[in-house]
């Protein structure tokens, strides 16, 4: 297993990535319509160009193999989603392609973003999570993570709820 850093040339495959994984991940819970139009405007090839541009920004593939297996993305200062300080790092997004669920990979990526947050010097981690992905709160509340507040999130016209969740950085 390797992790690296997305380049711009890449940009394609992390569309298909983002486009498969989030399909998987919440196609059951959301209408066609709600999905489709989320789609077309988070993976945006000239979205993610813009968010692979952002220097406060990091995309990273998480390679099996030859394989890519799934990604991460995460901010710091401006580019983070909610305005939570220059001591935090936000995680994004981490999504692994259902092939390749199961395996710990998610931990991989955690990792990888836990030594980002160490590197940058930050004091704490956070991120969003919709309410009703209980497996995702689950793996969060094991790795330290707690319930700080929450706040929308529209996938196409339906407002859904994010919690957003918090971890100190050990030093």
């Amino acid at each position: 297993m390797t992790i690296t850093r997305i380049k711009k040339e890449e940009v394609l495959h992390l569309q298909t990535m983002s486009i498969e994984t989030f399909t998987d991940t919440f196609a059951e819970q959301n209408s066609e319509e709600n999905l489709h139009a989320y789609l077309e405007t988070a993976y945006q090839l000239e979205k993610l160009k813009a968010e692979l541009d952002h220097p406060a920004s990091e995309f990273y593939f998480l390679f099996v193999g030859d394989e890519r297996a799934g990604y991460l993305k995460i901010n710091q200062n401006d580019a983070q989603t909610e305005d939570m300080g220059d001591d935090a790092l936000e995680i994004e997004r981490i999504y692994i392609h259902q092939a390749f669920q199961n395996r710990g990979l998610g931990n991989r990526l955690f990792k990888k973003a836990l030594e980002r947050a160490s590197d940058l010097d930050k004091q704490f981690i956070w991120l969003g999570v919709w309410e009703e992905n209980y497996n995702a709160i689950q793996f969060y509340e094991k790795k330290g993570f707690t319930h700080v507040s929450a706040h929308p999130f529209y996938m196409g016209d339906e407002e859904q709820i994010d919690l957003i969740m918090k971890k100190a950085i050990s030093t």
